[in-house]
């Protein structure tokens, strides 16, 4: 893979049980009479039924964040493209923009910011990454943007509602006193947990197996660097490259699993043992997690600079070679892994599971169901209309059978393209170049069932031929050691956490949430680097409570039983 797109390749390994009583787009086409919630519909939408295709055309308006790295190509833009064209002949549906921006340092979060503080016409529809959740928690108070719940139930097909159904938490972050105030926007699941990825051939060549547990990991990282198998100087060789400038808790170079050895993650609300909500980075298991890396550091088993590299810096010494052990995502053989061996042709990557702490506990950082929300504008005229669109995208994109019309992709050309035998080319070899086309529509990434992305690895690890949408993509265009990794990372399904407060901010955070991050960040990382002793743990611990991080923990856990 010659880009750096955040590979989308996750799911669960088993759909939860449900049975969703939800019927197709096409049934409740009859002015929605058949549906819950009616009483709430007004009469423009009871007047303005459900239909496949629309006639005469409507319009739906939207505002757009456009990433700086995706293309364009003939000639199109974000306004005007092979996506705006398809729904309005596909559906009888015009996609009106309003404006558009280069997404860079949240500039659409805060062009959206002042078109709600100004005055300015808002869109019908617009979906919001998680990048900027404040503005859509903003937006989702300012009355501006309705409540979706009864649309949902309404118009959703069952292929959508089942979707949602994997996991129902999903609904928790835009909810307001049990009324659905925005659509969850779907990502894989798992698409950021992360396992380790250790160098098998350095392995090999010191007769060591892989290891599992903190203790015998530290045997490994010891020989990694002392009796470096490419003959490299001890001062060359990082054992484990990882990172915490921008969080003690991210998805490349994360050091999270490491206090989850100890029974805590970082930066995230967990379970607690009395079922309340704990901020992890106060649980006692911090102080031993500390203590290791402040040790792992003195050895020289982790990089000098770690608290100033982000999650891209620490794949450098992977691609370099000079690296032995990156936790990542299961997607890493290829990106960027796959580029170590040109730099050390016999180079092989492996993935491993998390190891284990004294007692047996691991504990990785969960990835969250969801990567974003669609906001449905009270004043929008046919609000149906938008579930003809996703409706459909569900149906025949999210995880289409073979024979389906988009079983290959959205459009030729831009995202796949076939040659002439019929089989699926690679990204990087089509024509005029390959073209990340799902960014045009109004949702982004489509629609994507949780687990489909899972299921379609396992069964390419399983030896089965590609021959879904999702199978062919992932045979295609990423590394070859991929459904392999997805597989090793389910054999720690049950030791992945998601982070459980995913509520508005509170107003204790509002006012103390930048000062409390302050001290936890400058108190980590003056006790991995030796300037504060390992007992200011202790003192940050006081501090933060009595700084506002008491009050918080009392409002999230309020915020916890509500959406229990």
């Amino acid at each position: 893979m010659k880009t750096k797109k955040m590979l989308p390749l996750l799911g669960m390994s088993v759909l939860l049980a449900s049975s969703i009583a939800g019927c197709s787009g096409n049934n409740n086409a009859a002015g929605g009479n058949n549906a819950s919630g009616n009483a709430a519909n007004t009469k423009a939408e009871t007047e303005n039924a459900y239909k496949d295709k629309y006639d005469p055309e409507v319009t739906i308006t939207t505002v757009w964040g456009v990433d700086p790295e995706l293309k364009f190509k003939n000639g199109e833009t974000i306004e005007n493209n092979v996506s705006t064209k398809w729904a309005k002949e596909k559906f009888g549906i015009n996609i009106k923009s309003l404006w558009s921006i280069t997404d860079t340092n949240g500039a659409f979060g805060t062009k959206l910011r002042l078109a709600m503080s100004s005055g300015q016409e808002m869109p019908d529809v617009v979906t919001i990454g998680t990048g900027d959740a404040t503005i859509a928690q903003d937006l989702i108070d300012s009355g501006m943007y309705r409540e979706v719940g009864t649309l949902f139930d309404q118009y959703a097909s069952a292929t959508w509602k089942e979707a949602m159904a994997q996991d129902p938490n999903v609904w928790n972050q835009y909810s307001r006193n049990g009324k659905k105030m925005g659509l969850p926007v779907l990502d894989y699941a798992y698409n950021h947990d992360y396992i380790l990825w250790i160098r098998q051939d350095w392995l090999d060549k010191l007769n060591m197996k892989a290891p599992t547990t903190i203790d015998e990991l530290e045997k490994v990282m010891d020989a990694f660097k002392n009796q470096n198998p490419d003959g490299l100087a001890p001062d060359k060789v990082i054992p484990l490259s990882i990172g915490f400038k921008t969080s003690m808790n991210t998805w490349m170079g994360d050091p999270s699993w490491i206090f989850g050895a100890y029974g805590t993650l970082p930066q995230q609300w967990n379970v607690a043992a009395d079922g309340k909500l704990e901020y992890g980075s106060v649980n006692a298991g911090m102080k031993q997690g500390l203590e290791k890396l402040k040790d792992w550091l003195a050895k020289g088993y982790i990089p000098q600079e770690a608290a100033l590299w982000d999650e891209n810096k620490t794949s450098e010494p992977a691609v370099a070679g000079t690296a032995g052990i990156i936790p990542g995502p299961y997607w890493m053989s290829g990106w960027p892994l796959q580029d170590t061996v040109k730099n050390v042709p016999d180079a092989v990557w492996a993935p491993i599971n998390i190891p284990a702490g004294p007692d047996g506990t691991v504990m990785r950082h969960g990835t969250q169901f969801t990567n974003g929300v669609t906001l449905i504008s009270t004043k929008m005229k046919n609000p149906e209309a938008f579930f003809t669109y996703e409706n459909y995208l569900y149906d025949n994109f999210a995880n289409p059978q073979p024979g389906s019309e988009l079983d290959n992709g959205l459009f030729a050309g831009y995202d796949y393209e076939l040659d002439a035998s019929g089989k699926m080319v690679a990204n990087d070899q089509i024509s005029g170049g390959y073209v990340n086309s799902v960014r045009y529509l109004l949702v982004r990434d489509g629609a994507r069932i949780p687990d489909a992305q899972m299921k379609a690895l396992l069964n390419l690890a399983n030896g089965a031929q590609p021959t879904t949408r999702l199978e062919k993509d992932v045979a295609v265009n990423y590394g070859k050691g991929t459904p392999a990794a997805a597989k090793v990372l389910l054999q720690q399904e049950d030791k992945s956490f998601k982070n459980m407060f995913t509520g508005p901010t509170t107003e204790t955070m509002k006012a103390k949430l930048d000062y409390l991050n302050k001290i936890e960040n400058q108190t980590f990382n003056e006790i991995i680097y030796g300037k504060q002793p390992l007992d200011s743990f202790d003192s940050f611990v006081t501090t933060w409570n009595a700084g506002g991080g008491e009050q918080i923990t009392k409002e999230v856990n309020e915020w916890y039983d509500s959406v229990k």
